[in-house]
């Protein structure tokens, strides 16, 4: 994950600041280098294609003694040694079982190529719950007239999350949600992170203003930096 420096925090911690000077809510910054626990998918794949491709093999028309040969084994001409063929050809069965796994237990371990073979619904689907877990555990739905804003980055995930608490979401039309999310996606597609959640919190800013202005006597509920999740 690409360092924050510390100007770049300042910067977006200022932002939250600013934006939050003009309404009642309250914008809360997450970034996650990642959500997903993946350590089992090289496991899973070499799995299955330890089982799958040597019997695919067989069923496409190799025989044990195919095999055998096929990998060094010496032609049994004499009936009585048939056995000794078969529990060798067993033998090199299993050992190509093993020289798959091991191979594609390798190469789905590169984090690049494991997270694309996770579909992407099932990381949408992670990224949402570790935002709504995130929003529930840092006390966003108890603000003092439910107007949180939470903003959640997953940059292995290449995910977005923008979740508006009921006091401000049942106000404000859906879709500007939506133009939160494009702004932060915009930075951190050219790298450029704090540049992104800059500009989606004072987007979300001027969506909290039009619809949660603020009170006299308003304070700051939640802190306004920017939480970077442990890998």
């Amino acid at each position: 994950m690409k360092t924050l420096s510390q100007a770049d925090q300042d910067r977006i911690a200022q932002a939250v600041a600013q934006a939050e000077k003009t309404t009642a809510g309250e914008i809360y910054c997450v970034l996650a280098p990642e959500v997903g626990d993946d350590r089992a998918v090289p496991l899973i794949w070499a799995t299955s294609a330890a089982l799958l491709l040597p019997a695919l093999a067989l069923l496409a028309g190799f025989r044990p003694e195919m095999l055998s040969r096929l990998f060094g084994g010496w032609s049994i001409g004499h009936a009585a040694a048939q056995d000794v063929a078969i529990l060798s050809a067993l033998l090199t069965y299993v050992g190509l079982q093993a020289a798959i796994f091991a191979v594609v237990a390798a190469l789905v371990s590169i984090p690049a190529v494991r997270r694309a073979l996770i579909p992407s619904g099932i990381k949408k689907a992670r990224v949402r719950r570790a935002a709504l877990d995130y929003f529930m555990a840092k006390d966003l739905h108890l603000t003092r007239e439910r107007t949180g804003v939470l903003i959640f980055a997953a940059l292995a995930e290449h995910r977005v999350e923008v979740i508006a608490d009921d006091g401000v979401h049942a106000a404000a039309p859906s879709g500007v949600w939506d133009e939160v999310v494009a702004d932060l996606v915009a930075g951190l597609k050219r790298g450029a992170i704090a540049d992104g959640f800059v500009a989606a919190i004072v987007r979300a800013g001027a969506i909290l203003a039009a619809h949660a202005p603020p009170r006299p006597d308003d304070r700051n509920e939640l802190p306004d930096g920017l939480t970077v999740l442990p890998k």
